[in-house]
């Protein structure tokens, strides 16, 4: 197969063109630093302990989103599945952002000093080196991973795969875990992602209802 026959196969492939349009917007976000920022901060965020464990299943998101954005992308007799994921992750993702533009916030809860040193740690200090804690309220991070567990239960439905499901609801509950416990969100930042994918979810629930209903 030729790239001519690829695409013509795999035409929805164009919304990928959305992605360097998001990270040309978050880059310039994660680069500003002439702007006031309200930081993120509650009660409950003091009882959450620092644990570098975590880094585990947050660096597993990145696999979780990909893999998943594959195995929707050439399930190709079941695409609706697809776009719905893609127009839930588009809307949230945009949505995020422009909080972040009119809304600058960050938060201060990332431990100066480990009190251990080994493989977890330092790479919790190249994730900080390279991830500002600014831009933080909702978090895209939780966001995503609520988007594509979503799509992976759709998945799951389809082809009658009940350990799909069941394993991303482990992963999906351990990366937003993540988030808390690597001190990258509030519980507030989590709390509006859920709130977010909650009102995006019923909104694409809706269109794309309505779209195979046609």
């Amino acid at each position: 197969m030729n790239w001519k026959q690829f695409i013509y196969r795999y035409k929805h492939i164009f919304v990928a063109l959305y992605f360097p349009v998001y990270m040309v917007w978050f880059v310039w976000l994660e680069a500003r630093d002439d702007v006031h920022f309200t930081y993120i901060h509650c009660a409950i965020d003091d009882y959450i302990p620092f644990c570098e464990y975590f880094i585990i299943p947050y660096l597993l998101w990145f696999v979780y989103v990909f893999a998943t954005l594959a195995l929707l992308f050439f399930d190709l007799k079941h695409l609706e599945n697809y776009y719905q994921t893609i127009a839930t992750l588009i809307i949230g993702m945009t949505t995020s952002l422009l909080i972040y533009t009119l809304f600058p916030n960050a938060q201060n809860m990332r431990p100066t000093q480990f009190t251990h040193d080994n493989i977890f740690t330092q790479v919790i200090s190249m994730l900080y080196a390279t991830d500002t804690d600014t831009n933080v309220l909702p978090s895209i991070h939780v966001f995503n991973s609520l988007a594509i567990h979503a799509g992976l239960c759709r998945y799951a439905t389809i082809h009658k795969q009940k350990i799909w499901r069941n394993g991303s609801f482990v992963l999906c509950l351990l990366i937003c875990m993540s988030t808390l416990f690597l001190k990258q969100h509030s519980f507030l930042d989590v709390a509006a992602a859920i709130v977010l994918f909650m009102i995006v979810s019923w909104i694409t629930n809706i269109l794309f209802r309505k779209r195979t209903t046609k």
